[in-house]
């Protein structure tokens, strides 16, 4: 098989990992958190989202968290922006690169951000415009792109449709999610080549929830149609407030260890991420569901 050779991971955990904590987690906290992982050797760490606080409480302190991390030479640090509005916010803020978002699923973007796609992309459309004026970087997520939480279908024609769309309105990159993890390999292979007869593979990085246990078997899947740009969230953090039952994403450990043991690098040390682990653990109070994660501490406990 002609598997990529090197793969680039985009850190998760600080923003769609701890987005969906139930106890708000302190800035300090945050700001440790998010410089543990800066010193893994991971170059892209999503650092917040400038939502409104209402919206999502725990991210409130968007400006300040962003304010306060190290920023890492070589690193860089997207912001979620839902809106004009948001894009101001991170801009004041000093961020350079931010991420909008819409979702395959009628249905979900209207729960999630109450919109139409289309209003969605059109909203958008005024903050893409805005963010390569002046010089961001734009990274475009696609939810749902597996399955919606609300019944009803997502074709992969879908998916493709709304992804061209957010690339011809000046995206550097796409995410494409299975929010919900419902998708199974088949699905990837299903969606992966008419989605890259559109948009280069280099351009495009998948994102999986391990809900019920299919995110790897779905990761190894697309590195054979040649993806080679995963989204993963430290020990498996995560969730989202508008997807019923959708647990974390995938582990930034198990995924770590997947391509580590195949012999496909990464430039992340897979230590030092499971101290950012280790530490974020200790915050959120709750156990970690990275098995990598696990597995590893519970053979450091014996020794």
């Amino acid at each position: 098989m002609n598997l990529p050779k090197r793969v680039t991971l985009f850190e998760m955990g600080a923003r769609d990992g701890l987005q969906n904590e139930r106890a708000i987690i302190s800035t300090d906290d945050k700001v440790r958190y998010i410089d543990l992982l800066s010193e893994s050797g991971l170059r892209w760490i999503e650092a917040t989202s400038f939502v409104s606080p209402k919206a999502i409480p725990q991210l409130a302190d968007a400006a300040e968290v962003f304010a306060r991390i190290r920023k890492a030479p070589g690193v860089r640090y997207p912001v979620l922006v839902p809106n004009l509005k948001g894009y101001e916010r991170a801009k004041a803020a000093g961020a350079d690169a931010i991420a909008v978002f819409t979702a395959a699923s009628e249905r979900f973007t209207k729960r999630n951000i109450n919109m139409t796609i289309d209003e969605s992309l059109a909203i958008f459309a005024d903050v893409v415009r805005a963010a390569t004026s002046d010089g961001m970087w734009v990274r475009g997520y696609v939810s749902t792109a597996f399955g919606s939480p609300f019944g009803d279908e997502v074709t992969p024609q879908m998916v493709v449709s709304v992804s061209v769309k957010l690339m011809e309105m000046g995206c550097d990159e796409l995410s494409i999610g299975d929010t919900i993890g419902v998708g199974v390999p088949s699905q990837v292979d299903a969606l992966i080549p008419p989605l890259a007869a559109k948009i280069p593979l280099d351009r495009i990085a998948m994102h999986f929830h391990d809900t019920r246990g299919t995110a790897l078997a779905n990761v190894y899947a697309s590195l054979q149609q040649g993806i080679a740009k995963f989204d993963a969230s430290s020990g498996g953090l995560g969730g989202c407030p508008y997807a019923p039952g959708a647990t974390g994403n995938v582990g930034t450990e198990d995924v770590l260890y997947l391509l580590h043991q195949m012999g496909i690098e990464t430039g992340v040390d897979l230590a030092k991420v499971r101290a950012a682990s280790r530490f974020i653990a200790t915050v959120v109070d709750h156990e970690l569901t990275s098995k990598a994660f696990q597995a590893m501490e519970a053979a450091t406990s014996v020794v």
